[in-house]
């Protein structure tokens, strides 16, 4: 068998990151940054008020209090947008709304709560110091700066800030298209009547799920019955849109086992026995004319996922282009035994918090490939080593992090 280190090696040789597109804002949304971006013009792009209020001349206001409130007339209106060419001359002031340019002559603005809030003259009744409440052009970016490296993933604040200095799309590497497929003439769709003999197709909809967790864009095919020429026919219409494909089932020694069969005729497959548990059969390999890369996992929804966190995740990871392409390893306190086959890396299913400082991990639910159940209760796998037969109570061990929530 191989280890688990020599397989996840093997998968990743010749993986790197997608080649670069020019991508619209939103559809970058999710990718790394394939240049650096720079700001064409200031942040703000010109002084503006803060405040809905009155733009003034700070000096007018100097002596203004709620016992000796300072009237000055109100010369016009200046809205967020406006090219109005009021200016702001002694002893006046002029309404201003939050964001609209602060008008020639004025140096601060007094918020509307400060005043009677007045239209044709306003009662101020608080002083105001040069600057109050006024946005000043380039106090956030000024013109010519890097605000993006190239390498950068792209969430929702970069691509508000790629927008902010005025570009509408931005050189980076793609999210990875993965295509995803469950075999097995047992399976039939979640939602479905379960005639006897079937079972929902879990695979599918879990490995989806994992791969936009990923940063992928996932496509579910679904289900494919265990007939050769059928799966054959299903992949060969589904590489066209693929970066990666993905099937659970099919990769054991059973007389069912199409996958193996199929694939020979479509590309260069090896089907391999890792010493892990769950997920010891394991495919690997690229199909088509673009040599694009297959996983073919368990069937097993535990051995499925787990086999995608320990060898897509770091493939996907790579191809978007992100570093570490591993899941965060940490150090627990184990709070119950573990034990596990001599031999086997094991990746038992726990459920990982913080107590007085340090990560302590609860064993969660059996052993059993099939219990999904178990599963869903867990955020972390405890790593058990290949030649540890078995870990005690407040033994220090390796834990997987799969998500950061806690109870």
């Amino acid at each position: 068998m191989k280890t688990v280190d020599e397989h996840l090696a093997s998968v990743l040789a010749g993986i790197g990151p997608l080649s670069a597109l020019e991508l619209t804002l939103l559809d970058a949304h999710g990718c790394v940054l394939a240049e650096d971006v720079s700001a064409t013009h200031p942040l703000p792009p010109f002084d503006n008020s803060a405040m809905d209020g009155y733009a003034v001349r700070s000096v007018d206001v100097a002596s203004a209090s709620e016992q000796t409130p300072v009237t000055l007339p109100v010369v016009g209106d200046v809205a967020a947008g406006s090219t109005t060419p009021y200016s702001v001359q002694p002893g006046l002031c002029v309404r201003i709304m939050t964001g609209a340019p602060l008008p020639p002559g004025a140096d601060a603005v007094v918020p509307q709560e400060s005043t009677d809030e007045g239209l044709a003259q306003v009662s101020i009744r608080a002083a105001a110091t040069a600057g109050q409440y006024v946005r000043r052009a380039g106090e956030d970016v000024t013109p010519g700066t890097v605000v993006l490296t190239n390498g950068t993933h792209l969430g929702a604040t970069q691509i508000g800030l790629i927008a902010a200095v005025g570009r509408d799309r931005v050189l980076a590497r793609p999210r990875p298209r993965v295509v995803i497929l469950s075999t097995g003439s047992e399976l039939v769709d979640p939602g479905q009547p379960l005639t006897p003999g079937k079972i929902p197709d879990a695979n599918s909809a879990l490995l989806t799920a994992a791969s936009q967790e990923a940063g992928a864009i996932a496509f579910r095919v679904g289900i494919v019955p265990d007939d050769p020429r059928q799966l054959l026919d299903t992949l060969e219409d589904q590489l066209i849109r693929a970066d990666l494909v993905l099937t659970s089932g099919g990769v054991s020694v059973g007389a069912y086992d199409v996958v193996k069969d199929a694939l020979g005729r479509l590309g260069t497959v090896a089907f391999d026995r890792v010493a892990m548990q769950p997920g010891m059969p394991q495919g690997f390999g690229r199909i088509g004319p673009d040599e694009t890369p297959f996983f073919g996992l368990p069937g097993n929804p535990v051995s499925a996922y787990v086999s995608f966190e320990v060898f897509v995740r770091p493939v996907l990871r790579r191809m978007l282009g992100v570093d570490p392409i591993n899941r965060p390893i940490v150090r627990a306190r184990l709070t119950d035994p573990v034990t596990s086959p001599y031999g086997k890396r094991t990746f038992a299913r726990g459920w990982l918090t913080v107590e007085a400082g340090k990560y302590v991990v609860r064993p969660v639910g059996g052993s059993g490939s099939h219990l999904i159940a178990s599963l869903s209760a867990a955020n972390a796998l405890i790593v058990v080593p290949d030649a540890t037969t078995e870990l005690e109570a407040d033994a220090t061990v390796d834990v997987m992090m799969l998500e950061r929530r806690q109870r």
